[in-house]
């Protein structure tokens, strides 16, 4: 144990620690990253030397990385994140009524999974369960496999193929969007998003099963994970000029995949805070609710 907790705090010093410090630059006395548009498949941003959507958050040693980003003397961080906006746009690309109706009336998707999956009543979950339903719910959106389940619950193979067919017994419409999906892919050699951007997916028809078989996990996810990506960019576009009409001096430091970090007075976060939500959660109009969590600090670590 000794010699693995020696390797993960040695990863973080040399991966992180060391490298950011070297990294600062001596006329702002902050990092700067650079982002690209076109190196993610799905229409993700990517960000590069340094890498700043990679800071850890996992684990109690990786989240004090995020500590040493702060805020200016009489500044906070204010960090704004989609919440759960891929299962959202799959309710709403699939029309899965039971998942828009959830969503509508504000109900805990991963408890509703665990109740309708593994057959307990909600007000009976606990919390083990209840994140065992959320592996299943994001898994699904990446295609995910009964071994590939199985693997990441530490349970027997068999056990995660029930699962994953009780999931498509309650949403059976999850399991023909899947379907679909794969078949368009197939056909067109790609995918799109809700604003019709096309999301390639070259080897779909592949002779070599493990890449075909990875290919039709892109061609389920791109749409979904590709729409995510429009709506923080259309995000993204609208709030300068949101944030200078409402007289605010917030600057937008950060994306990082459905979150985005701001620096603002702190006298000003309140207004903000309103001035973003509003923003974000009006990018995009889908047949479920578009929400935004929020949250601040001194910190990263704090704000998110």
């Amino acid at each position: 144990m000794k010699v693995l907790e020696w390797r993960q705090l040695s990863k973080l010093k040399s991966t992180y620690t060391d490298a950011l410090m070297g990294q600062i630059d001596a006329r702002t006395g902050r990092v700067h990253t650079s982002y690209a548009q076109a190196i993610a498949s799905t229409g993700r941003l990517s960000s590069n030397d340094p890498n700043l959507q990679n800071i850890p958050i996992r684990t109690e040693e990786g989240r004090k990385i995020r500590t040493a980003f702060v805020a200016d003397e009489g500044n906070v961080l204010l960090s704004a994140d989609y919440s759960q906006i891929e299962l959202r746009l799959l309710a709403h690309v699939a029309d899965i009524e039971v998942l828009k109706k959830a969503f509508k009336d504000g109900a805990d998707i991963h408890a509703m999974t665990a109740s309708d999956v593994f057959g307990i009543p909600i007000d009976e979950l606990d919390s083990a369960t209840r994140s065992r339903a959320k592996a299943i719910n994001f898994g699904i959106i990446y295609g995910i496999s009964p071994f590939g389940l199985a693997r990441q619950l530490g349970i027997a193979q068999g056990d995660a193929k029930s699962y994953i067919e009780a999931y498509f017994e309650r949403y059976p419409g999850v399991k023909g969007y899947m379907d679909d999906a794969k078949e368009f892919a197939r056909e067109n050699g790609y995918v799109e998003t809700i604003y019709g951007r096309r999301v390639h997916v070259p080897g779909i028809q592949d002779k070599n099963p493990a890449r075909r078989n990875f290919m039709e996990r892109a061609a389920i996810n791109a749409p979904l994970q590709g729409s995510a990506a429009d709506i923080i960019k259309r995000a993204m576009i609208l709030m300068p000029n949101a944030l200078t009409s409402a007289n605010l001096s917030a600057r937008m430091l950060l994306q990082v995949h459905d979150e985005l970090i701001f620096e603002l007075p702190e006298s000003e976060l309140e207004k903000t805070e309103a001035v973003v939500k509003k923003t974000m959660e009006s990018a995009a109009s889908l047949s479920v609710p578009l929400i935004c969590d929020t949250g601040s600090g001194a910190n990263w670590d704090v704000a998110h």
